[in-house]
């Protein structure tokens, strides 16, 4: 059977290997079938094409699932069940049948001479209900072999639903009869569906040989849209057209990457398959999850492209199991890596993948094995060595012969093998085919040997040598088993050369002895610094993870004996759950029974209350983690004891071999859960949950320290140099997913509008008015509905009196587009999506000093957060149907105190505030680079913490939430009004409110970014049933008073550019501007304020406030932190 499971927390699946020959034959069913879901019943005939019968010299044998009754139509055709020592014969020349759940029947026929078809009828009962799947650690699934009942069908290889014959492929042509409001699904082009009074008829037909034949049925709706030649489906359990979408928009984008990178799609439709139970299947040309799996938010850019992807490897070339299954180590690289790979995260993924096998392998040694042998994945080891090995050999092939010979490898190897059967060999002798690199032995060590070379790096040292230097060092390998042949990256770092000398050596001894001459100083050598090498980590190459302690063989659990009785018996039964299905049993002792930690196993200390707490203090010296008793901060995050259940890892601090964890919580009802989720998050150093559930509000991984493939190089002539670290030469994903959102677009929109014909788009400018006819026309062509109460225009316009240079009273005109919402019972409902399209002109208002009179072109404020605007309009407008009202709002007058939105707020009728579920600002996204996208606001309702992860997570954009309210934004009149309300953010450049903030100034690639998590958020918000839990309380300002603060402007400059996502107290800077009196007294990246003059500096908007009120020239001392020493600076502040 070749359904494969998919996600990693469903860890194994149920998996019979029913070929056991690389030689096949084809046969073809036509199959007319009638389900009876109430019943269980299925009814079938089925003639059966065999290939040549003449040259067969066996008997022609086939199981099939008990109690089904077949009997033969044809003349001529003699059927009988064979039992007793004929079938257990059969049975043990074929093991891999021994181990079905199924009861199955053998039975032989015989046909006249020269036939090679025959016809059979059978029918029964097919009912195995739906159960538990245990595994380690409490890990466990819902599996069924095969069932018929009124919630859906689900019929598989390993049901054994239709006449198995050894080592054959099948085509297949079934015409299937349902219930009413019953579809079906299977493999291949459905080529009928049509509906009567009492009954559906589907049928689904394949010419492409298949391992085995599908049918899964249910009440579906069904929604399917074009994927280039590709038919996109989805066929969900309830309506919800726009899951679907989401489905159908992903599955179109990744079916285009491959086919662009493998060549085409071998099958005529994908279809996404909502299953009556929690599952993930992959079948050729559809995948079977369950109804929370494909809810997940990360599913759809993590796991099912890796389903998608399965078509061309394991489901488009078939896997040779009795030779090892290559198919899950190719897919994981092309799919999982790769992903990571294009949101910059490779050389982690690749980390973990090696510190899986380091934890769960090599602790386990007797559990290794050579690829050979990989057939499916059950456990953490299997995973470990059938996944990460496997998808390692292919990364390092990758790395060895480069890009463009790795994608033809990959060509040759399908087009040769599609539909058929493909072992490491076959991979192994088409890759020698295309490139002149001997690499079979490669493939012996890598694929027929198991374990892994372990290295280490000595004795580096620098001589200086004529006009050079001459690094020596030495590279060995410490493994008990023979040396392997590697190719070993490795990089050497110089003093005053910014980007590292790189470069790969051949080792195929114990020892290697490294030289090479370099033109400037080495004071730095990495080995592997990228993890392109299948091997053992050293504990000191990766933080501290949950891997390491659940991977442990030997683990004692120390309960708090101190603890209530409640706490401590429920910590005892979180602790006697992990042990179900451990091969060892944990040791579980309470604290006041020893009188000290062994040093010989990994540890758990459960508990506020346990007396070995301070051990975890002093393990986790090297890292940024202060423990107050009741509160705890892990990397300035604050942890509370009421509030919270964290876990924290470390390495055990008398044997850095072993785990060192903590987990504490007064929570007992968190505790199960706690016990359930704990395992699937294995490389996190640290997590905090809250609630009953719990739900994570808080992970992250300690950095790597004291690094043994990292070190510091030795000078023979004792000069003192520092270390410092060089650069690493980019590398450029294999493949790119197509973009949803266009670079070019968005800089076109900006470009124009920050142009010196619209002259800084001042307020009450014809360049603002310009730039406002351009936004409503991007909306009418994006087919965003006009949304001005009582008008059909776009604008929403009026006169306002405003303190200018030139006038007192001005025309103001906000720019709104809506995309209706579908569901009468959220009428009046809104999602507002927001940003200023207005700037500073000429030099009004906020004009530093020497800038007056010059065109402020204000491309990254705010033209980028229109751009952003304008393209996901274009993105969703004349296709997206959401169930709640969409606004997209361009407001004016923003510089001059918010004024646009607060308009938008008093005059709302059709959408009021009231019944505005959130706000989302986007305002000066324009020079992302490489920094996270800040994220204000997240204080205003307890969901937008787990939205904005989830977002992050998906789009594999870092994101920095910060609980500040600014109050510099539009989001501010939506927060004042009561609307929970974020802001996106990019961050404050030296061009901020300056002339030199222009087009050329924009990053492109961070606007595809913050559209990317601008469309998660909204779609997630459109959809969800239940409003935000709003955190604001308190009475708001009235607009008068608003406007009247907005007005109070800083009138001096210090030049300190805040962390805005630091949560402690002060304010810890993130950099300085240039030419300010912060760089004049010496401020710098990371110092925290703390006072300013007699003030003390509790947060940023203490800090703002004192600012404020200075006057230019005014003389302050600052009081600050750096590296935990306090210091102090006077400076002056100067003019705006």
């Amino acid at each position: 059977m070749n359904r494969r499971l998919l996600w990693r927390f469903l860890q194994t699946g149920f998996f019979i290997v029913i070929v056991s020959a690389t030689t096949f034959g084809q046969i073809n069913h036509d199959l007319k079938i009638k389900l009876q879901p109430d019943s269980h019943q299925l009814e079938v005939v089925d003639k059966i094409t065999l290939p040549d019968v003449s040259t067969r010299t066996e008997p022609l044998l086939f199981t099939l699932h008990q109690g089904l009754r077949p009997e033969a139509l044809d003349k001529g055709t003699i059927l009988r069940r064979n039992s007793g020592a004929e079938a257990d014969r059969f049975f043990s020349n074929n093991p891999s049948l021994q181990n079905s759940n199924i009861k199955m029947e053998l039975f032989e026929v015989k046909l006249p001479s020269g036939t090679s078809q025959f016809t059979l009828k059978y029918a029964g009962e097919i009912f195995h209900p739906v159960e538990e799947y245990g595994e380690e650690y409490a890990r466990s699934f819902s599996v069924s072999p095969g069932i018929i009942s009124p919630e859906g069908i689900f019929l598989s290889g390993s049901t054994f639903w239709y006449p198995h014959f050894v080592n054959e492929l099948v085509t297949f042509r079934m015409d299937v009869e349902l219930p009413a409001g019953w579809s079906s699904v299977s493999q291949g082009s459905r080529t009928k569906h049509d509906t009567s009074a009492n009954s559906r008829r589907d049928v689904w037909m394949i010419e492409k040989p298949q391992e085995e034949i599908y049918l899964i049925s249910s009440e579906f709706t069904e929604y399917g849209q074009a994927a280039g030649a590709v038919e996109a489906m989805a066929f969900l359990r309830q309506p919800d057209p726009q899951l679907a979408q989401k489905y159908l928009d992903t599955t179109a984008q990744y079916l285009e990457m491959y086919r662009k990178l493998l060549g085409q799609y071998p099958y005529s439709k994908f279809a996404l398959v909502e299953n009556f139970w929690e599952t993930g299947y992959g079948m050729p040309s559809f995948t079977l999850l369950g109804s929370k799996v494909i809810r997940f938010p990360f599913i759809l850019h993590s796991s099912y492209p890796h389903e998608i992807l399965h078509n061309w490897w394991g489901n488009g070339v078939y896997t040779d199991y009795e030779k090892g299954n290559w198919a899950e180590g190719l897919t994981t690289y092309l799919a999982d890596h790769l992903i990571k790979e294009q949101q910059g995260a490779a050389v982690e993924y690749r980390r973990s993948v090696l510190q899986k096998y380091t934890n769960y392998v090599t602790a386990n040694k007797d559990k290794d094995f050579p690829l050979t042998e990989f057939r499916s994945r059950y456990s953490a080891v299997t995973e470990a060595v059938g996944y990460g090995k496997t998808m390692m050999l292919f990364h390092m092939l990758r790395r060895q012969l480069g890009d463009q010979v790795f994608i033809k490898s990959l060509n040759q190897f399908y087009r040769k093998y599609k539909f058929k059967v493909a072992s490491f060999d076959d991979v192994a002798t088409t890759f020698n085919n295309v490139t002149d690199d001997p690499l079979k032995p490669m493939f012996e060590q890598w694929v027929k040997r198991g374990g892994a070379p372990s290295l280490q790096v000595s004795q580096a040292v620098a001589k200086p040598k004529g006009d050079g230097y001459v690094l020596s060092a030495t590279v060995e390998q410490t493994q008990e088993a023979a040396p392997y042949r590697l190719k070993l990256p490795i990089a050497v770092h110089m003093e005053g050369v910014a980007n590292a000398y790189q470069t790969s050596i051949d080792i195929d001894t114990d020892k290697y002895h490294l030289d090479l001459r370099f033109p400037a100083r080495p004071v730095l050598l990495d080995v592997d610094p990228e993890f392109d090498v299948f091997r053992t980590l050293d504990h000191n190459e990766t933080p501290p993870a949950m891997s390491q302690v659940f991977g442990a063989e030997q683990v004692l659990v120390v309960l708090p004996a101190a603890a209530s009785e409640p706490i401590r018996l429920g910590y005892s039964d979180l602790a006697n759950s992990w042990q179900k299905g451990r091969s060892v049993q944990l040791d579980i002792r309470l604290d006041n029974e020893l009188a000290e930690l062994p040093a010989d196993r990994a540890v758990w200390l459960f508990g506020w209350e346990n007396r070995f707490r301070h051990i975890i203090k002093k393990a986790l010296s090297d890292y940024d983690f202060v423990d107050k008793e009741e509160t705890v901060y892990i990397e300035s995050t604050e942890m509370r004891r009421g509030q919270h259940s964290i876990v924290v890892m470390a390495r055990h601090p008398s044997n850095s071999a072993h785990a060192l964890a903590w987990l504490a919580t007064d929570n007992v009802s968190a505790m199960p859960g706690l016990g359930r989720k704990l395992p699937h998050y294995n490389k996190y150093s640290y997590l905090g949950f809250t609630g009953d559930e719990p739900t994570n509000v808080f992970k992250g991984q300690w950095p790597v320290v004291n690094s043994p493939m990292s070190i510091v190089v030795s000078q023979s002539d004792e000069k003192e140099v520092e270390p410092t670290v060089a650069k690493l030469a980019p590398r450029v994903a294999l493949a790119q997913l197509p973009p949803v959102f266009s670079e070019a677009r968005m800089l076109h929109d900006i470009e124009y509008l920050a142009s010196d014909e619209l002259e800084g788009r001042g307020l009450g400018t014809p360049g603002l008015d310009k730039a406002a006819d351009y936004i409503a026309k991007q909306f009418s062509d994006a087919g965003l509905q006009p949304c001005v109460d009582g008008t059909d225009d776009y604008f929403q316009t009026w006169t306002e009196e405003v303190d200018m240079p030139d006038r007192e009273v001005v025309t103001i005109k906000n720019v709104i587009g809506v995309i209706p919402g579908t569901n009468p019972q959220w009428a009046g409902q809104s999602l507002v999506i927001g940003a200023h399209y207005d700037s500073h002109g000429l030099g009004w208002p906020d004009c530093l000093a020497g800038n007056e009179g010059k065109i402020h072109p204000g491309a990254d404020d705010n033209a980028s957060g229109i751009s952003v605007l304008l393209e996901f309009a274009r993105l969703i407008g004349k296709n997206c149907q959401p169930e709640r009202t969409i606004v997209f709002a361009a407001f004016s007058a923003e510089e001059a105190g918010k004024l646009g939105s607060l308009h938008y707020i008093r005059q709302a009728k059709k959408y009021p505030a009231s019944k505005t579920m959130a706000m989302i600002n986007i305002d000066t996204v324009g020079q992302l680079g490489e920094d996270a996208l800040t994220i204000f606001g997240t204080h205003s309702a307890r969901e937008w913490v787990h939205i904005l992860r989830g977002s992050g997570y998906v789009t594999g954009v870092p994101i920095k939430q910060s609980t500040l309210d600014t109050g510099n934004g539009d989001e501010k009149s939506f927060l004042d009004a009561g609307v929970p309300s974020v802001h996106f953010f990019s961050g404050a450049r030296d061009n901020y409110h300056r002339p030199t903030d222009t087009a050329d100034r924009i990053d492109t690639a961070g606007l595809v970014k913050t559209a990317a998590v601008l469309k998660e958020v909204v779609e997630y918000l459109a959809a969800r049933p239940e409003p935000l839990t709003s955190t604001l309380t308190g009475a708001k300002d009235s607009p008068a008073e608003q406007k009247k603060s907005l007005h109070t402007k800083r009138q001096v400059v210090l030049g300190t550019v805040p962390d805005f996502a630091y949560t402690g107290k002060g304010v810890r800077l993130d950099g300085v501007m240039p030419d300010t009196p912060a760089v004049e007294a010496g401020l710098q990246e990371g110092d925290v304020v703390t006072r300013i003059g007699d003030t003390v500096i509790e947060d940023l908007q203490t800090f703002s406030a004192v600012l404020k009120a200075l006057q230019a020239g005014s003389e302050i001392t600052i009081v600050f932190m750096r590296d935990n020493v306090e210091l102090s600076v006077t400076t002056n502040v100067v003019a705006r």
